[in-house]
């Protein structure tokens, strides 16, 4: 049983460690060193913190443990989507990504957007997704592919 809710004051640093879980912990489409680069140690601290602060935040706990959390910025972006690697598979995303755009719509939001990580683009494109360029993300003096894709929700 998966539980779908806001995060609360004081979880900030366990969701770093489920970002951290999925990007490295995850069979990849990127190289060791790709995800070095992108992520080389769970973010915590104050500065993600305040990160999480000004994002709507949605975070999937099972046996009081969260395993999973989506971001969703004022204009529709959705700038976090990650679920731990022991997770996947198990709708976790779907459920996630359900509660979000429940609320995109209520605030009337016209487009959701985001930029898909290779792993992540099946998982949006899932939820009517569609590409709208490839490009190249620049981390650490690593180049990382990445997907910009929006759905339109009129």
């Amino acid at each position: 049983m998966v539980e779908i809710r806001r995060m609360g004051a004081g979880e900030a640093d366990a969701l770093g460690g489920v970002m951290w879980r999925a990007i490295h912990e995850t069979p990849s489409a990127y190289t060791q060193a790709q995800r070095v680069a992108w992520l080389p140690k769970p973010p915590s601290g104050p500065m993600w913190v305040a990160k999480l602060d000004q994002q709507a935040v949605w975070v999937a706990w099972r046996d009081a443990v969260p395993i999973g959390f989506l971001t969703l910025t004022g204009n529709g972006y959705i700038d976090l989507a990650f679920v731990a690697a022991d997770a996947q598979g198990q709708g976790v995303f779907s459920a996630l990504y359900a509660a979000l755009e429940t609320e995109a719509i209520g605030r009337a939001y016209r487009r959701l957007w985001t930029h898909a990580s290779l792993m992540a683009e099946r998982a949006f494109a899932a939820h009517g997704f569609h590409v709208i360029a490839r490009e190249m993300a620049e981390r650490a003096g690593q180049s990382l592919a990445r997907a910009e894709m929006e759905k339109l929700l009129t």
